[in-house]
């Protein structure tokens, strides 16, 4: 019999509850922390400062939604790249991946909670956020009046976003429910109808995916430093996603079958799911270089300004987070990742891929905290208490959609040639 079906037991269920309560003990913890230090780590001055500039005073409330912002953002990129990563399987014809094709589809299981998170946070915290949120910066006349975000009313005006935002996880729910709803049709019956279907969905998904992803990220992350602007965003975003998913799924694929699951999952699967993370951690690298020096030889001062807060503003505060960025999400999937045997290794894949999911957690930091913290950001017991909610709640929906079918997809065409599959 070749289907699997995972149990989770109800031990292993209450670790992931009990991250998720240590997660908000952390983060009310953190508050108050906060609240009794007076919020920030810096003087009146900058604050006058900030204020003269039309920016609020950093308070403790910027920075848990900043937080409660960045998780969601991060762990929503992975949820819809499970999705994308199985369209493009099916586009390609690819045979090897079928064996994994049950992991991606429960990653994708976030999105609903995704989707609540973003709407949640962005009507409760859109002005500690958002500085375009800010209904004076377009009135003329007015001292904070500001020609530049003026200027963009038509895109970025708040009944606009949400309805992008709600189209956006609408159209990636949508298509996620149709191809699960392929994919169990499958199992049930067999036959080649199923997967013809989800070839055509796939196309289709893979076209408003492209668009999605770029608005998405425009939305999300490039508006919070609304003055900057940059061709290549939207793909440096969708590469920081990519690579954080195939991670996540190369992660989930060893734990199984450690835990004696996916049995017939052998090295020539993890050697192509290490292939896929080596040459993506270059890919984003080429994405972040092409980015960078582009902006650094032209020096242009409303371009440059976006780096030099991240290498040199706010008194170097983020200087040793740009550089470690480089170092755990390129320098060392690069030399660890480079023979044929370290691909092959679990152990390796494990320690890289967990180096991956905790570098690019901190690249989506060095995006949003500058834009939205300024020089007030830093790791304490918010930041710890938001990231264990996020991953516990994220644990829960996956491990869930994985107990909802056989980890085997029993009756797709390629399921022999995944299993037999070499390289």
């Amino acid at each position: 019999m070749l289907e699997e079906r995972l149990s989770i037991s109800k031990r292993t269920n209450n670790r992931f509850f009990m991250m998720i309560g240590l997660g908000l003990v952390l983060l009310i913890l953190g508050i108050f922390m906060t609240m009794n230090s007076g919020g920030s780590h810096h003087g009146a001055g900058e604050h006058e400062a900030a204020a003269a500039g039309g920016h609020h005073q950093i308070t403790w409330v910027n920075r848990l939604f900043a937080n409660l912002w960045l998780n969601n953002v991060y762990f929503t990129g992975i949820a819809v790249i499970g999705l994308f990563f199985t369209a493009v399987q099916y586009v390609a014809y690819a045979g090897w991946s079928v064996l994994i094709k049950r992991v991606l589809e429960a990653l994708s299981y976030y999105l609903p909670v995704g989707a609540v998170v973003m709407l949640a946070v962005f009507l409760l915290g859109q002005h500690q956020l958002f500085h375009w949120t800010d209904h004076t910066l377009y009135e003329k006349g007015n001292p904070n009046y500001d020609p530049i975000i003026a200027g963009k009313a038509g895109f970025l005006n708040i009944p606009f976003y949400l309805i992008r935002m709600v189209g956006y996880f609408a159209l990636w729910i949508i298509f996620f429910l149709w191809m699960r709803k392929q994919s169990l049709a499958e199992d049930m019956e067999g036959g080649i109808t199923y997967y013809n279907k989800s070839i055509r969905i796939g196309a289709m998904f893979l076209v408003v995916f492209g668009v999605t992803s770029s608005l998405s990220a425009w939305d999300w992350v490039l508006s919070i430093d609304t003055h900057w602007f940059s061709t290549m965003f939207g793909w440096y975003v969708f590469a920081s996603w990519f690579i954080s998913g195939l991670a996540a799924t190369t992660l989930a694929v060893i734990v199984l079958k450690q835990n004696g699951y996916l049995k017939m999952v052998n090295a020539n699967h993890l050697h192509d799911l290490g292939k896929f993370t080596f040459a993506f951690s270059i890919f984003w690298t080429y994405i972040w270089f092409s980015q960078f020096m582009l902006i650094w030889y032209a020096n242009l001062p409303e371009e440059s300004v976006y780096y030099q807060e991240r290498l040199s503003g706010y008194q170097d505060h983020y200087t040793w987070i740009f550089f470690v960025n480089l170092i755990v999400n390129f320098v060392f999937p690069f030399l660890v990742l480079m023979t044929r045997d370290a691909k092959r290794q679990m152990i390796m894949l494990k320690i890289v891929c967990i180096a991956i999911l905790c570098g690019h957690w901190l690249d989506f930091y060095l995006m949003i905290m500058p834009g939205t913290m300024r020089g007030e950001s830093g790791f304490g017991f918010i930041e710890l208490g938001a990231a264990l909610t996020f991953l516990g709640i994220f644990l829960v929906t996956f491990t869930r959609g994985l107990t909802k079918a056989s980890l085997v997809p029993v009756n797709h065409p390629f399921l022999e040639e995944s299993i037999h599959h070499s390289v």
